[in-house]
């Protein structure tokens, strides 16, 4: 495995760790300014939706995991297949389950990072 495609990996782990510790500022960290994220049923949004969205779940406890399903790195630019599972708990102890593939774009740095850019999440509510 490549230092990319490792850097890539540990990417991901980092955002599941962030997301589900709350860390909204880290999960920010790991994407571009110009990111786009498509889903299923709303109109592409970019960072300001996406955290102000991550805002207004602070009190939800995110579980999840990830199987990164294949990473191509083509020089300074990326893309990963990744299946997701995701459960959601409500403040009243409702739970929602989302699981499904993402296609994600990421983008390396001048300084070598590497950041989520364009991401499509296909993640479907699971009973």
């Amino acid at each position: 495995m490549s230092d990319d495609e490792q850097a890539i990996r540990k990417l991901v782990e980092t955002w599941m760790k962030a997301s589900q510790a709350g860390d909204i500022e880290t999960v920010l960290s790991l994407m571009s300014d110009d990111v786009v994220f498509m889903v299923p049923g709303r109109e592409p949004f970019g960072k300001e939706a996406f955290r102000a969205a991550s805002e207004s779940v602070t009190d939800t406890r995110i579980e999840g995991k990830s199987d990164v399903s294949e990473i191509r790195v083509l020089g300074d630019w990326a893309y990963l297949r990744n299946r997701l599972e995701v459960k959601m708990t409500l403040p009243d102890g409702n739970s929602v389950r989302r699981a499904g593939y993402t296609l994600t774009i990421l983008n390396k740095t001048a300084d070598g990072r590497w950041l989520l850019t364009r991401d499509a999440n296909l993640l479907t509510e699971k009973n």
